[in-house]
């Protein structure tokens, strides 16, 4: 049996005892979340507001000229239950400066394009408010490469990402994230009419339990096949996890000297603060 269920309550003591201290511990004090009206950073809203309290985070919106109006409605929605400060700062000026010289560019470069230029202003935003970038990406895009590199995936922590999709709605439902946040369709908004499932071509719910097998289960994909999964299914999803791996971990560095960064030059995050 699949069970997806977690104990919210402790996730919730865990999430926010983690933001606190990993903030506070490099001398931090403050939280910036890029809050584009979904479930996932609205989840890390509220835990951030929790952890901090209001004051000390800032939401900044970030819509292009074909964002849905319901992004910014549900943005807004959060920002009001919690009373953080916010920012909207549009993107459209910044994308097409670049894309206009390139007008015969695909839906998928173009949505990096806005993850990317979104990850310029957060960072932005991160300096003038003075406070840490809080990651917004769940463990079921995590492993399968469901993101944009130096774009959304981009974060100074990331409260979210052992996580799967499924579990974030049962923490956002505890939270009390608003229930027309939770329900509507998972979207990157990054053109109109784009859903996650669509796009992806499966269900979180579907992908969830396949992934919980394979990675918190270490089950062989044999094993996922004769546990009743289909076989296209359950190899097309072990080729994004393996296809993807380098978006999860940092860039191999040349190894010339007795002490690499990332290989023998090896400190702990907090090291030196």
């Amino acid at each position: 049996m699949i069970d997806l269920t977690i104990n919210t309550a402790l996730a919730r003591t865990i999430l926010t005892g983690f933001i606190a201290s990993e903030i506070r511990r490099v001398g931090y004090t403050r939280a910036v979340i890029a809050l584009s009206g979904g479930l996932d950073s609205a989840v890390s809203c509220y835990l951030a507001a929790e952890a901090l309290g209001h004051e000390n985070v800032l939401a900044v919106c970030m819509p292009y000229k074909s964002s849905s109006p319901d992004s910014l409605q549900h943005a807004q929605m959060v920002i009001d239950a919690l009373g953080v400060e916010s920012r909207t700062i549009p993107i459209t000026a910044m994308v097409d400066g670049l894309l206009d010289n390139f007008p015969d560019a695909g839906n998928v470069r173009r949505g990096n394009v806005m993850a990317r230029a979104r990850m310029i202003v957060i960072y932005d935003q991160s300096e003038v408010f003075k406070g840490l970038v809080v990651g917004t990406s769940n463990k079921t895009e995590i492993l399968l490469g469901y993101s944009t590199l130096y774009g959304d995936s981009a974060c100074a922590i990331n409260p979210l990402g052992d996580l799967y999709k499924t579990q974030v709605r049962q923490l956002a439902a505890d939270l009390g994230v608003p229930q027309e946040i939770i329900d509507k369709p998972p979207s990157a908004d990054l053109w109109q009419g784009q859903t996650d499932e669509g796009e992806l071509g499966f269900t979180y719910e579907q992908v969830d339990r396949l992934l919980y097998l394979l990675v918190d289960q270490r089950y062989t994909p044999q094993d996922c096949l004769e546990a009743g999964f289909a076989e296209p299914f359950v190899r097309g999803v072990v080729e994004r996890i393996r296809r993807n791996h380098f978006k999860r971990v940092p860039p191999p560095i040349a190894k010339l000297s007795n002490r690499t960064i990332g290989y023998d030059f090896l400190y702990l995050r907090d090291w030196g603060t």
